[in-house]
């Protein structure tokens, strides 16, 4: 108001300093533009050509330039019959910087900068500033900043432009010496403060910052504390009064919060009155609130949440539940009455969507469960948003409804995502700890030419392994959803001179596979696949155990014929960090009659995301993992029998370990890594076996001492994992990288009969994961809980593995 006054003081006695006789405007001419045009001038003068000017229309054209703030300051003159007009322009903005501004991003100081025009390109106002310096002052008060100063600089530039500078200096935030709750009898303070946000300096403020006072976090905890007693029945529970002090150096705070429990609440009748919709014995079932029962908000709440999701999802979207409770003070009793509004029922006239700009709408539409024509569901809204945030293309999504104008009964859907990169080219070095250096080269996209097909192609190189493959797969093959996809490989390995059993392949596969939904959460994959498998080993240097093996197969190459069965029930809520939901899995692979050696695998997962509060989020795994050989390969009992009569005849007292593999050696499973059993090398937990078939001393080792007994995996694999998710401050995107308290327990073992518990491995520590610009990066800090004495050996307790897939 006093800004107004002012335009129009200084309006009128601009206006009263050129008094004239009325006359005819034959022309307009404005002196004084530099920046802005003319034809901006004249779309806010009230004054056209041919109008007759008096005293009163030039006092109106005065105050209408100066409210457009373009100009400080504005005379009229005539000259004949063409009015004059002399302005003089405000500067423009030409900076903007901010400095020493912490606790307030700077992005959201401009951004509220701009709501009040102090922005770059706009027109400079004084007046503007001074209330931006106010209004910061304002906000890092609410956050318990009382030291804090704000500063703005302003420099003249050429071209009439100016350089504005805010220079803040927040100060330390003022700290809760005393929070006293007065009043409190049936609860001690402990019990009512425990979900505080604010609360008196203790062990781990200097991380939460929970002893630094702010406005809105001590609001927040007063609405907390009102919840707290109304949901166990205090239904006349009242804040009577709230006292801030603050300390002469404005650096300490004293509260005091006086409240009134009042009494415990009954419930003794609940109505449901209103356009009920659905059968009322149906809409009682969805409310939590029992006659005879204590009073409790939460539970009110809750119902009025449950009835009108269950309009939204039949159409109502903009139904209303509104709880009335009336209380009798002298019985101590509560009558609630739920009135239900529904309002008109809606359908959805249209879906569409913005910020896909690569992504084709067909791609986003197919994941819809929200059809145009039908009628507004809340549930396949929900739906749809989960199936798009799993396709890994997006950032964000936000899907919004609004009303048709001029209808009632419909809305307009509208999709806003938020596109990350899905495909990606790299080339770089890498680094892991059991495969050296890695040198690695990809190209992958996740959505081909926005269609939604994934095709990559890749190649690594390590000190004992070269790797190249390509893969393709189209999620819509038909228009139900079945999928499509091919993959083909070719590998190298040559494991002599490690730590793992000597031996060396060169295999060569491809197959191809359809994926078929089958529900909203559950799919299957089917496939067939074919591979040539060359496994070379090094006598003396290998383990007797697989030469032999080898030697009873009779052939290094082996052909296989696999075929793939797959289930998933899929309920996760986000591709890359979930923080709810989970996947159940189970696959089977089998090498089909006509192959070089007949097997099965089949592996099992479940696991499960929680949100446990305060960002917190619980995630629990458990796999596994079984194999076995059938029909006519694989040693038998006679066969290994006469084999070990053999050995011990040729060496008296040698005794071989049990040779008999329930899988082929290069099939079978390992535990132990970054990604497995964190705290032990990869893949060198579970069976070893010594060079000569001798069993390993208790530290592992092998003849005499002389080198450690070669980790050889097992048929049968167990694997445990419960993680917890932590909410550190300066990672605040946890879809690009999340840090984890974890346990790990497991192990591989020889056969499913051989597995004994106390055979487990079990290790704890810390994990960051990081979608980093090289690839995904994994860094675990481990130490091992439970291992035995001849595991030290592959023991690390820093792990990681950078610039590959994994």
């Amino acid at each position: 108001m006093k800004r107004i006054a002012a335009l129009i003081l200084l309006a009128s006695l601009s206006a009263n300093a050129f008094a004239f006789d009325p006359f005819v405007v034959s022309d307009i001419r404005i002196d004084g533009l530099s920046r802005i045009s003319a034809g901006t001038v004249y779309n806010y003068l009230p004054i056209n050509k041919g109008d007759q000017l008096t005293n009163d229309g030039a006092q109106r054209a005065i105050r209408a330039l100066y409210q457009t703030k373009f100009f400080s300051d504005v005379e009229m003159d005539r000259q004949g019959s063409i009015l004059v007009i002399k302005v003089v322009e405000r500067p423009s903005i030409a900076k903007l910087t901010l400095r020493g501004n912490k606790d307030i991003k700077t992005d959201d100081l401009k951004k509220g900068l701009k709501e009040i025009g102090l922005t770059e390109g706009e027109t400079f106002d004084r007046l503007a500033l001074d209330n931006v310096q106010q209004e910061l002052i304002r906000q890092y008060y609410n956050r318990g900043k009382y030291n804090v100063s704000v500063d703005p600089h302003v420099t003249r530039l050429d071209r009439n432009r100016v350089a504005v500078e805010i220079e803040i200096r927040e100060g330390k935030a003022a700290k809760i010496k005393e929070l006293n709750i007065l009043g409190n009898h049936a609860f001690t303070d402990k019990d009512i403060r425990e979900n505080f946000e604010s609360d008196t300096t203790g062990l781990m403020s200097w991380y939460s910052k929970n002893d630094q006072y702010s406005r809105e976090k001590l609001s927040g905890d007063l609405e907390k504390l009102q919840s707290y007693y109304m949901d166990r029945g205090y239904a006349d529970f009242g804040v009577d009064s709230t006292q801030v002090a603050i300390s002469p150096d404005k650096r300490a705070m004293y509260i005091d919060a006086s409240i009134k429990e009042g009494e415990i609440y009954k419930v003794t009748d609940v109505k449901l009155l209103g356009d009920l919709i659905l059968p009322e014995k149906t809409m009682r079932q969805l409310v939590f609130v029992k006659e005879g029962e204590t009073f409790n908000r939460a539970a009110i709440e809750a119902s009025s949440k449950a009835i009108k999701a269950v309009l939204a999802n039949i159409g109502y979207a903009y139904a209303k539940v509104t709880p009335i409770p009336k209380l009798d003070k002298e019985k101590r009793t509560v009558d609630l009455t739920m009135y239900v509004e529904p309002g008109q029922r809606v359908y959805v006239r249209r879906v569409v969507f913005q910020g896909n700009t690569r992504t084709e709408d067909g791609v986003l539409r197919r994941e819809l469960r929200q059809l145009e024509g039908s009628w507004y569901s809340q549930a396949a809204i929900d739906r749809s948003k989960v199936r798009l945030q799993r396709l890994g293309y997006f950032k964000t999504v936000d899907i919004d409804k609004k009303l048709v104008p001029g209808t009632q009964d419909k809305v307009d859907v509208t999709v806003k995502v938020e596109e990350q990169s899905a495909g990606s080219m790299q080339f770089g070095v890498g680094y892991s700890q059991y495969s050296g250096i890695i040198l690695n080269a990809s190209v992958s996209q996740n959505n081909l030419f926005g269609t939604g097909d994934s095709v990559s192609v890749s190649g690594e190189r390590s000190s004992y392994y070269t790797r190249l493959s390509m893969n393709y797969y189209n999620p819509y093959l038909t228009d139900s959803g079945i999928g499509l996809g091919y993959s083909a490989s070719y590998s190298k390995t040559d494991y002599g001179n490690t730590d793992f059993a000597n031996y060396a392949t060169s295999a060569k596969s491809f197959s191809s596979y359809l994926g078929i939904p089958i529900s909203e959460t559950d799919g299957l994959r089917v496939g067939l696949g074919i591979s040539t498998n060359k496994v070379n080993l090094f006598p003396g240097y290998s383990p007797r155990v697989l030469v032999d093996y080898q030697n009873q197969i009779g052939n290094k190459t082996i052909h296989t014929w696999t075929g793939t069965l797959g289930w998933n029930h899929d309920t996760r809520n986000s591709y890359w960090a979930p923080t709810r939901g989970g996947l159940m899995s189970a696959s089977s692979d089998v090498a089909l009659p006509g192959s070089t050696v007949q097997y099965w695998k089949l592996t099992t997962e479940l696991n499960h995301y929680w949100p446990i509060g305060k960002g917190f989020v619980l995630y629990l795994d458990g796999q596994l993992g079984y194999g076995k050989t059938y029909g006519k390969n694989g040693i038998t009992d006679a066969a290994f029998d006469a084999l070990n009569t053999a050995t011990q005849a040729q060496t008296p007292g040698r005794t071989l370990t049990d040779m008999r593999q329930d899988l082929p050696f290069w099939q079978n499973y390992y535990a132990g890594g970054v990604r497995d059993v964190r705290g032990f090398q990869d893949n060198t937990l579970g069976p070893r076996v010594c060079i000569d078939g001798s069993v390993p001393d208790l530290k592992g080792m092998c003849g005499g001492g002389g080198y450690y007994a070669q980790p050889i995996g097992g048929a049968f694999k167990v694997l445990g994992t419960a993680q917890v998710f932590l909410p550190l401050p300066f990672l605040k995107d946890v879809n690009t990288a999340r840090v984890s308290w974890f346990m790990d327990v497991g192990n591989a073992f020889k056969d499913y009969k051989s597995f004994n518990s106390s055979e487990l491995r079990a290790s704890t520590g810390l994990s960051l994961q990081w979608q980093a610009p090289i690839g995904p990066l994994i860094i675990s800090l481990a130490v091992p809980l439970r291992s035995q004495e001849a595991d030290r050996h592959y023991q690390e307790r820093i792990q990681f593995t950078f610039g590959s897939q994994f």
